[in-house]
């Protein structure tokens, strides 16, 4: 299963990602191994997540959420 999710960081910004492990990315991104933009805004929170079959699909759906604005992206799971 592939996962595109959206972690609320520290200082209230949010981070979108695709993973195929999404406990394990999580943990990584807390850990301070995951992406560098959520490296100095730890610890992160899961808010939002949407499972796929395909790598692509997930990979699609980050973009598409990339491209939304916060508020847009809080409707998602406000």
């Amino acid at each position: 299963m592939n996962y595109t999710y959206i972690l609320r960081c520290s200082d209230g910004t949010y981070y979108t990602g695709w993973t195929n492990d999404l406990e394990k990315r999580i943990q990584n991104h807390n850990e301070g191994k995951g992406a560098k933009y959520t490296k100095a805004r730890r610890p992160v929170t899961l808010v939002y997540y949407e499972k796929f079959e395909q790598k692509e699909a997930a990979m699609r759906r980050e973009w598409e959420i990339k491209q939304l604005t916060r508020q847009e992206k809080e409707l998602l799971f406000m």
